[in-house]
């Protein structure tokens, strides 16, 4: 359970202290990660099936690396080559798997709300591994967990700790394709419970009508957005949602709303640092120089993302009292 909840849907319903329950918990599943023999037998017989329904590689290979580290079995089930092809439903697919007796289901699709309609259905957890442009709670978490851990590096505190207090007051910026991000949403529904200040930037065909009621402050120039900011986020343009093009052409993009090692240097606080979910498109959000330079957590979200995920199956397929 991750607080009262059975499943993993969104932050949206999650309150401070239900955030903070995972977080705690993957401080201690990231010191499992520094080890030499990474591996527990927290959930021992456990089984977690990963359901995508949409292209991952980050996400899908983070949940099974998790669940393996923690002795469960994993089993990634795929939709090419599936009975979706035939014609089979996504809830007759779950239910199939479930008859399997796995205790966590790990979904992507592309459509919102697929996650929520699958866990209404099955009795084992469920865990929305991104729904459409909905949300992607596990990446809201760990992004959340990178920041409290950039911020306790910066503040001298050590590695293994982080302080998530000190996300409090900090200001983040999110650039980039917000209208059809999960990843900005979960960002909107996180940060702000652990008081962050969030703001987005991008192209007005980019920042959905009515964000400001999530509490976010919306900014169309990147220089005013990142300005001050602690910590920014670009997000890349997600060709596969747009039907009709948003923008001229991603040259121009670049140009007004791209970070490159110019950019980064002259707008941007000494301490901010710059993450991305991925997967990166080089050139147009970010430059490969900054993708790469010393203010990048990128690669911290990544291994990040494998101890939060632990977490998330350590609660919700009942690893209760077992040693970590």
């Amino acid at each position: 359970m991750i607080g009262r909840h059975r499943h993993l849907i969104g932050l949206e319903e999650l309150d401070r202290g239900e955030i903070l329950q995972v977080l705690q918990l993957a401080t201690s599943m990231k010191e499992v990660l520094r080890r030499p023999l990474k591996k527990v037998p927290t959930l021992r017989g456990k089984a977690v099936v990963n359901l995508f329904f949409e292209a991952s590689t980050r996400t899908r290979s983070s949940f099974e690396t998790a669940a393996k580290i923690l002795s469960a079995d994993a089993l990634n089930w795929t939709a090419a080559g599936s009975s979706v092809s035939k014609g089979e439903t996504l809830v007759d697919t779950a239910r199939n798997l479930e008859a399997m007796r796995p205790d966590v289901l790990v979904i992507r699709h592309a459509a919102s709300g697929a996650p929520r309609l699958v866990a209404e259905r099955v009795g084992c957890a469920v865990v929305n591994a991104g729904d459409g442009a909905h949300e992607h709670p596990s990446q809201g978490l760990l992004d959340a967990f990178t920041l409290a851990e950039h911020f306790t590096r910066a503040a001298g505190g050590p590695e293994a700790a982080p302080d998530f207090g000190l996300l409090a007051g900090k200001t983040v910026a999110i650039v980039g394709d917000v209208s059809h991000s999960r990843v900005a949403r979960s960002a909107l529904h996180c940060l702000p419970k652990l008081g962050a200040k969030v703001r987005v930037c991008g192209p007005p065909t980019m920042i959905p009508a009515g964000i400001e009621r999530m509490g976010a402050e919306v900014h169309h120039a990147l220089p005013e957005a990142v300005k001050g900011a602690d910590a920014v986020m670009m997000l890349r343009i997600q060709h596969e949602r747009i039907g009709d093009p948003l923008i001229p052409g991603t040259r121009e993009y670049s140009k007004f709303w791209g970070l490159n090692a110019r950019k980064a240097a002259e707008w941007l606080a000494p301490g901010a640092c710059i993450l991305h979910p991925g997967p990166i498109n080089r050139g147009v959000e970010l430059a490969p120089e900054v993708a790469d330079g010393p203010r990048s957590v990128i690669l911290d979200q990544v291994q990040n993302g494998v101890a939060v995920r632990m977490a998330i199956l350590y609660l919700l397929a009942g690893g209760g009292e077992a040693h970590v």
